[in-house]
């Protein structure tokens, strides 16, 4: 069995994350959404019970997860739920990861099915103690999601796959129509925030797909309130257009326990619609910026207005 390291609010983390605990500071009224209570969010946890499938959505303690599993959206998360990272800002468990479920990829195309999805985001938990970083993983449950609902739309959201040659290479040849890489936050704070990750091998890992094969959509989000400032944000946007990022997502961060990083600043929900006008000024097929947007919120109505974007500038 696996051996996470110590527990905090109900998860396992590092040990290194025994600094102080630093209150969380009371969320602002645009922050509020309701306690999930409907039959068919039930019947969404029932499914993935059902099929023992891990869910982002659940780990990360997604503030959404209520308006999405009403509506039988979920995020699936593969490669089980412990993490090899430790990054200050995520919810998920850190420790020894187990082994990976070779009847994964068929549970999760069920899950799709029975969901009746038009669009799905499949991510995962970091694992740097495999070979390829799971990639072969994630190529596996793309063709099976292809091979019983072959007309859904298929978005993945990756780790770096930092020191795995040719992984990127077996996911793009999966054919995804969306790949996402999260850059998280700024670049100034990527070794307290973010410090088994590299920004330039971030940046250079979503340019790359683009290069390997220019009609799958790219996209990367960040969360504001961890300490960057409006220009820093302004900055990794020139960035991700640098490296031909089609859609960025901004999201408000909020401290999962009091054991992680300190929310810095609530940012206005004025300011998010200034930084979504800044990004199509910048030249994003698409924005999402709002306090509750996730990478994967409303992703499949996103997915509609990023082809229709692509199709505008193509004619």
């Amino acid at each position: 069995m696996p051996t996470p390291n110590r527990t905090i609010g109900g998860k396992r983390h590092p040990e290194k994350q025994k600094n102080k605990a630093i209150p969380q500071p009371k969320r602002p009224e645009w922050l509020r959404v309701k306690a999930p209570n409907s039959d068919k969010f039930l019947e969404t946890r029932n499914l993935m019970r059902d099929l023992n499938l891990v869910t982002v959505c659940e780990e990360a303690a997604c503030p959404n997860i209520g308006e999405c599993w009403s509506k039988k959206h979920a995020t699936m998360m593969i490669l089980g739920s412990i993490c090899t990272r430790a990054c200050a800002f995520c919810n998920i468990a850190t420790g020894r990861p187990e082994s990976i479920d070779p009847h994964e990829p068929d549970n999760v195309a069920q899950a799709v099915a029975q969901l009746r999805l038009n669009h799905v985001v499949i991510t995962s938990v970091d694992r740097d103690d495999l070979e390829d970083g799971g990639a072969y993983h994630f190529a596996q449950t793309i063709t099976a999601i292809r091979s019983v609902s072959p007309l859904t739309t298929i978005e993945i959201l990756t780790p770096d796959f930092l020191r795995k040659p040719g992984a990127l290479e077996i996911v793009v040849k999966a054919k995804p129509d969306v790949f996402n890489h999260n850059m998280e936050t700024v670049p100034r704070l990527y070794r307290t925030i973010r410090p088994g990750a590299r920004f330039e091998h971030s940046l250079s890992l979503l340019a790359q797909v683009k290069k390997m094969d220019s009609m799958i959509f790219t996209k990367s989000g960040i969360m504001v309130g961890l300490g960057e400032t409006d220009d820093e944000v302004a900055s990794i946007m020139d960035d991700l257009r640098e490296a031909h990022v089609d859609f960025m997502t901004i999201g408000q961060y909020l401290q999962p326990t009091p054991k992680h990083a300190p929310v810095d600043r609530f940012v206005t929900p004025d300011s998010f619609s200034y930084f979504a006008g800044l990004g199509k000024q910048k030249g994003f097929l698409m924005m999402a910026s709002t306090p509750l947007t996730r990478s994967s919120y409303h992703a499949d109505a996103d997915f509609a207005a990023l082809k229709t974007a692509r199709e505008k500038m193509l004619t």
